[in-house]
């Protein structure tokens, strides 16, 4: 399946072979929160409430990874629990409440629910 974006800066359609990292997960997280309001607007009774962003981050800037957190945090104030799984510190600063894992020495995981 053959896919562009549209660059509202440039007003040019783009083959996703030229979008940056950033731009690739920005483009990435627009497709599946839309794809998500389809299914749900023509499947009757399907609501889709809970969705997970694993990683992809960390490609960001300072700005798009503010837009990316407040997008999330106004999808989930609409009902929708978003789960986040990222090494980004400023992300975990960011979020409301975060489920920390960390590995320990022995091999085994410690978890830890932090809320803000």
């Amino acid at each position: 399946m053959a896919v562009s974006v549209y660059d509202a800066y440039t007003g040019q359609t783009r083959d996703v072979k030229t979008l940056s990292g950033g731009e690739k997960f920005n483009a990435s997280l627009c497709l599946a929160l839309g794809m998500a309001d389809v299914i749900q607007a023509y499947e009757g009774g399907i609501s889709i409430e809970t969705m997970f962003i694993d990683e992809g981050f960390g490609s960001l800037d300072e700005e798009s990874l503010t837009k990316a957190v407040d997008a999330l945090i106004d999808l989930q104030k609409s009902g929708r629990f978003i789960g986040v799984i990222s090494h980004v510190q400023e992300l975990k600063n960011a979020m409301p409440a975060v489920l920390e894992v960390t590995k320990q020495k022995d091999g085994c995981s410690q978890t830890r629910f932090l809320v803000k």
